[in-house]
C-alpha cells in the first residue's frame, strides 16, 4: 500500500529527480533534498521544483550554444 510508504526526495547530478522509499539506502549517483513524506507530498514538491525536465548537461550546452 502506498499510503504507507514514507518517500525521500532524491536528485542527481544531471538535476533529475526520483521518489525513493525512506527507509532504503541511496542509490549511487543521487542524494537527498531533504523532502520526504507521503508520495503525494513528494510529488507535489517535484512538480513545484521540477520545471525544467531537460538534464543539467544538455541545458548548460544548449546555453553556451546561445552565446555563439
Amino acid at each position: 500500500m502506498d499510503e504507507d510508504i514514507k518517500y525521500q526526495v532524491l536528485i542527481n547530478d544531471e538535476e533529475q529527480y526520483s521518489l525513493w522509499p525512506a527507509d532504503q539506502d541511496v542509490p549511487a549517483g543521487w542524494r537527498g533534498t531533504g523532502t520526504e513524506g507521503s508520495k503525494e507530498i513528494c510529488v507535489a514538491y517535484v512538480d513545484e521544483v521540477w520545471t525544467d525536465m531537460r538534464p543539467r548537461s544538455l541545458r548548460e550546452r544548449m546555453a553556451a550554444d546561445q552565446l555563439k
